[in-house]
C-alpha cells in the first residue's frame, strides 16, 4: 500500500476529484485549506491580501499498482496548470487498522 499526498491550487479541485474517479480512488482524506509556495517558482499560495490564492490537499491510501496512473494524470494536469502548483508524493504505509 501507498500513500499519496497531493497539494494544489483550490481552484483545481473538480479536476482533482476527476482524477481520483477515473482511477477509481473512492477513500480519501481532505484539508479544504492549506498554505504553501513552490520550491522553484509559481506564486506563493498564503490566503492573504497579497498572496490570496489557496491550496487544497488530499491524502488517498492505494494499491501500490494505482500510483503510477495516477501520477501520470497529476503530471498531465499540471503540465497544462503549471503556475498553479500542484505536487504529488508517495510514501510506503507499512500497517492500516
Amino acid at each position: 500500500m501507498k500513500a499519496i499526498f497531493i497539494s494544489y491550487n483550490q481552484a483545481l479541485t473538480d479536476r482533482i476529484n476527476a482524477i481520483l474517479d477515473e482511477q477509481h480512488i473512492r477513500g480519501f482524506t481532505r484539508w479544504a485549506l492549506t498554505e504553501g509556495r513552490g520550491t522553484h517558482d509559481g506564486e506563493p499560495h498564503y490566503g492573504t491580501h497579497a498572496w490570496p490564492s489557496v491550496n487544497s490537499s488530499v491524502l488517498a491510501i492505494v494499491e501500490d499498482a494505482q500510483v503510477e496512473p495516477v501520477l501520470d494524470a497529476l503530471r498531465k494536469l499540471d503540465s497544462t496548470t503549471h503556475m498553479q502548483g500542484s505536487r504529488a508524493f508517495v510514501w510506503n504505509i507499512e500497517q492500516m487498522s
